[in-house]
């Protein structure tokens, strides 16, 4: 046989790298790192909830609300300037439908029902909130209508505010005897508006309701009062049952829920339409066309308080 092949002599100057050697306990060390990030990640994705789980991204909400084509969201209150919607057929109408149910109850006699329907409906429009609302939440807070009604942590009146809460603050404005109907009302409805237009931007219509209502109710950790998450579905049974004739028959979402969401996201009315008078030019004895007296047609006007044919003289040509 041949001879093998001859290896050459490595040279002194050349130094061999040595072989890599593994350590036991760093190799440990990673396993544990490893296992420790696959335990947090495991915790987080089982334990947690994120957010917007479940939910329809805002835009899908918003069309799938169909509040555009509501009725109940093109109501006076809602969809016009205050001075106009106070004198929309509506508001009457609403009044007259608020006293109805009021008066069903049992509890109130004529004079007295139509005297707290006005105030309710004319605070609700002023502070943009649907009136069936404030009826479910008098309902809940004070079914007896009592004027004298003094909680056990001294709510007072028809809507059970707290005066130590409130009255620094809107004493100067609404007034300071939450004994009297009219400023019990004042101070209730501004605080259910203050509470709503406190919810999130992302919220959905039956959130923003919920939420809103339990911060009425000072419901916020629930020690207090350990049932008071229970508030909201108070209000809304009232509703359904007792404001029959305010709804017209529709229930809690669409005659409350929805609306006060729309108003909370359409926070500027639209402005009044202009009213022209138009000049009406007569024959003068020299021949000549000439501009007769002003008679001022709001046929604008009339139309946004009810779609009212006559148009309304402001002055009258001789």
């Amino acid at each position: 046989m041949g001879a093998g092949p001859v290896l050459a002599p490595i040279p002194a100057c050349v130094r061999v790298p040595p072989e890599a050697v593994i350590r036991i306990p760093s190799l440990l060390r990673q396993l544990g790192f490893a296992a420790a990030a696959a335990g947090t990640v495991w915790f987080t994705a089982t334990r947690t909830q994120p957010v917007f789980l479940g939910k329809a991204p805002v835009a899908s909400r918003v069309l799938s609300a169909a509040y555009l084509d509501s009725s109940t969201v093109r109501a006076p209150w809602l969809s016009l300037p205050e001075p106009l919607a106070m004198r929309h057929p509506q508001f009457f109408r609403d009044v007259s439908a608020f006293s109805t149910d009021l008066r069903r109850t049992g509890q109130l006699e004529p004079a007295r029902a139509d005297s707290i329907a006005r105030i309710a409906v004319r605070e609700a429009y002023h502070r943009r909130i649907p009136p069936a609302l404030v009826l479910g939440v008098m309902l809940t807070e004070n079914d007896g209508f009592k004027r004298n009604a003094r909680s056990s942590v001294g709510a007072l009146g028809l809507m059970q505010v707290m005066p130590r809460i409130w009255i620094p603050n809107l004493g100067p404005i609404l007034g300071r005897n939450l004994k009297d109907d009219e400023t019990n009302l004042r101070y209730g409805v501004y605080i259910l508006k203050h509470f709503a237009k406190r919810t999130a931007d992302t919220l959905d219509a039956r959130d923003v309701t919920r939420i809103a209502l339990l911060a009425y109710n000072g419901c916020v950790r629930g020690s207090n009062t350990p049932d008071c998450r229970e508030y909201p579905e108070r209000v809304r049974r009232h509703v359904d049952t007792n404001a029959r004739t305010i709804c017209s028959g529709r229930d809690f979402h669409e005659c409350v829920a929805l609306p006060l969401w729309a108003a909370l996201r359409d926070t500027t009315p639209p402005a009044a339409p202009p009213i022209a008078a138009p000049v009406v030019h007569v024959q003068s004895s020299g021949g000549d066309v000439a501009p007769a007296p002003q008679t001022v047609l709001r046929r604008s006007v009339a139309g946004w308080l009810g779609g009212a044919m006559a148009d309304t003289q402001a002055g009258r040509t001789r």
